[in-house]
């Protein structure tokens, strides 16, 4: 393997363990109308953005990961629908479907979604996660600093459109694990896929303690005097799937208790250009240069390709670690959840 990476004749991107990436995680700005509590920093310094990625740029990279078998793209933040023109980049990503492309997703904290639900479904957006961690009005103005009815009716602007999603809770201890069992009955109620995430060590201001943490454990144990539960057989998602009442199915991402990091094919780029071989990783790999001068050849009409990326891209994500439980003694870096996208 190491002598097929030194020639870059391999046409997937597969790590040392044997993990091939099949998903691109892409941060279109690190801005975010929300300071939730798990992600943004207190006193956030914004990218400038005549240092984002021109999206442009970010399109380039997307055709050349596409080829090297890439199948996902999921568009993130920050919260994605601030930045002008992600909407456009979405349509223009359609090309790539001829390549291999199979799906584009967002992440979104789904405020703006009564403005953009529609554009994006017209665009050809296949999916959304949607950001929604308490169902008491109080309690998520204290999670997020922002109201509650904005989200609710973004949600609803995204039922009207069409757009299929999820729901994605955070569940932090003494913050809103109580909301386990009303996010259930009203996702179970309204027929919404509801994912509840264990808190990671990924927030701004890098106060994340595992007493924090509402296991994967600690969250059954709440729903099985409501619910029979049964787990069903994990695919290759993050989330490991429950089915209550033998009529509806919950997921649980549980990175810190129950890792999924063994089937990982993801890896994700920062809207600078900072690759991430892992959600975790101590270093990324700038990207940017090789990027810009891709597109200079194109405007002058130069030939290019993506020899010289290539020699930097597949490296890396060959060194990818193990997972999480192998590098969380590491020294905690300055990145955090609002810069990477999750």
């Amino acid at each position: 393997m190491k002598h097929e990476i030194a020639n870059m004749t391999v046409p997937i991107l597969k790590d040392q363990y044997g993990r091939m990436k099949r998903k691109l995680r892409i941060s279109v700005t690190d801005r975010c109308n929300f300071k939730c509590i798990y992600c943004m920093p207190e006193h956030p310094e914004w990218m400038k953005k005549q240092d984002l990625l021109s999206f442009e740029a970010l399109l380039i990279f997307c055709q050349y990961m596409v080829k090297q078998g890439i199948e996902n793209i999921r568009i993130t933040g920050g919260e994605p629908l601030m930045r002008q023109g992600v909407v456009h980049f979405i349509r223009d990503l359609q090309a790539l479907r001829a390549l291999g492309l199979k799906r584009i997703s967002m992440t979104t904290n789904a405020h703006y979604l009564v403005k953009y639900a529609e554009q994006l479904k017209q665009a050809g957006l296949d999916d959304l996660n949607i950001s929604l961690d308490s169902l008491d009005a109080e309690q998520f103005k204290s999670l997020t600093k922002k109201e509650l009815a904005p989200v609710l009716n973004g949600i609803d602007a995204a039922k009207k459109s069409g757009l299929p999603f999820k729901i994605n809770c955070v569940l932090m201890k003494g913050q809103n694990d109580d909301q386990i069992l009303p996010m259930v009955k009203w996702a179970k109620h309204h027929n919404i896929q509801l994912r509840f995430i264990e808190f990671m060590p990924l927030d701004g201001d890098q106060h994340w303690t595992d007493q924090a943490v509402v296991s994967e454990a600690e969250i059954l144990e709440q729903l099985k005097p409501h619910y029979d539960i049964q787990l069903i057989q994990q695919q290759h998602e993050p989330a490991r799937q429950y089915q209550l009442d033998g009529q509806y199915r919950i997921g649980i991402i549980s990175t810190i208790t129950h890792s999924f990091c063994g089937e990982c094919d993801r890896i994700r780029l920062t809207a600078q250009g900072e690759l991430y071989n892992c959600l975790f990783a101590q270093q990324g790999l700038n990207i940017k240069p090789y990027l810009l001068n891709i597109l200079r050849e194109q405007k002058i009409k130069q030939i290019s390709d993506f020899n010289e990326l290539d020699m930097q891209v597949k490296p890396y994500i060959w060194r990818k670690a193990q997972g999480y439980h192998a590098i969380q003694h590491q020294q905690a870096r300055k990145i955090s959840m609002h810069m990477l996208g999750g």
